[in-house]
């Protein structure tokens, strides 16, 4: 897209402000940003500590001592049979008695082993197909800040396909630590990647586990789910549900719920997010959060959505919300995308955006668009 940057506040003013506001934005950001990831994908998963751990291996009690013997090794140099004398921790008293083995894992930094759970040998081959996953070569997704320890051991894109590919058939498994471990993986995937579920798995399934109490800590993962299995009636079972958040301002799981919605809508459905949730000034913060997240994974997706169509929805949130429009400000950075420099100048001359980390984001927008526009010359 072309590059025009008219008139706006000079380097050397910007790096004054950048400097004033570091301190300040850096430690509001995380806070203030309303684009960052699910809650789900900041757990320390199994799956996520199997993938930071240098050792993993299946292991039966030794009758009668605080030892345990391998049957089965998933990653490391540990042989079967070999005797695990360091401490364990995450052992409960139902594990002494099972005849089922614990899942120990290890990292070298670590003073001894912890236990995941107990599953059955049958597994091992499962696990060791899922570490194998973080091998796999191919372009990876880039970092967001704020970075966690996530960014340590992110995975290609092709290796989450083949990932995703190896817990769908596990989600709600009998044996609790197998599902455990399936949900957490699908819940911290990249958005993009979930698309190889499509006819691998019965929307009915996936509608009857959102429909289950017990499993609403799951619903998150399972509602983005259903957006890419479902079709137009759990669409419209969707929007009721998003309507009678609406009525009530409740967010729960709103993100998950209006991405689905994207992903069995396609982009027609964008308008209707731009007049409820952009145009409406009774939607509360969190409310508006979810919205641009939802159209955020699907910028960043760029498929079912087109990049440039939810552009348009936040060069309208711009000139909706004036006050908040450096929320959206790194993601159209990251996507290269430089035609809004106009306004933030303006926005800025004019004092608009009162919050330091907004403020920040919009001076760093304005920053890279300068550089680019170097690069060019």
């Amino acid at each position: 897209m072309p590059i025009r940057l008219l008139p706006f506040p000079s380097p050397g003013w910007l790096k004054r402000r950048l400097a004033a506001l570091f301190l300040l934005a850096s430690a509001t950001v995380a806070v203030a940003c309303p684009l960052c990831y699910e809650a789900a994908r900041q757990l320390m998963t199994d799956g996520l500590q199997l993938d930071l751990a240098d050792r993993v291996v299946l292991a039966m009690p030794v009758t009668n001592t605080d030892r345990f013997r391998i049957v089965e090794v998933v990653k490391g140099k540990d042989a079967v049979g070999d005797i695990i004398a360091d401490p364990v921790t995450g052992i409960d008293a139902a594990a002494g008695a099972c005849s089922d083995p614990c899942l120990l894992l290890r990292d070298r930094l670590a003073p001894g082993w912890t236990s995941l759970g107990t599953i059955r040998t049958e597994y091992a081959d499962w696990l060791r197909q899922l570490a194998a996953t973080l091998s796999v070569g191919g372009a990876r997704p880039r970092l967001s800040w704020p970075l966690n320890v996530q960014a340590s051991v992110v995975l290609s894109y092709a290796g989450w396909r083949e990932r995703i590919g190896l817990v769908l058939p596990h989600l709600e498994d009998p044996n609790p630590l197998a599902a455990r471990i399936a949900w957490g993986e699908l819940a911290r995937a990249p958005y993009a990647t979930v698309e190889v579920a499509r006819s691998r798995i019965d929307a009915a399934i996936v509608a009857g586990w959102l429909d289950d109490p017990k499993l609403v800590s799951r619903q998150a993962a399972y509602t983005l789910l259903l957006g890419f299995v479902g079709g137009p009636a759990d669409a419209t079972r969707l929007e009721q549900r998003i309507e009678a958040a609406l009525s009530s301002h409740d967010t729960t799981n709103l993100a998950a719920m209006i991405g689905a919605d994207l992903e069995l809508r396609g982009p027609s459905r964008i308008g209707w997010v731009e007049s409820r949730y952009f145009a409406d000034h009774g939607r509360t913060m969190p409310e508006i959060e979810a919205a641009l997240l939802a159209l955020n994974v699907h910028g960043d997706a760029n498929r079912t959505v087109p990049r440039e169509r939810v552009i348009d929805a936040y060069r309208a949130f711009i000139r909706e919300r004036p006050p908040m429009a450096g929320f959206v400000a790194p993601q159209l950075a990251d996507w290269d995308y430089w035609d809004a420099t106009t306004e933030y100048a303006a926005l800025l001359k004019s004092n608009a955006i009162k919050d330091p980390a907004s403020e920040f984001a919009v001076i760093v927008y304005l920053q890279r668009a300068a550089a680019a526009k170097a690069a060019l010359q």
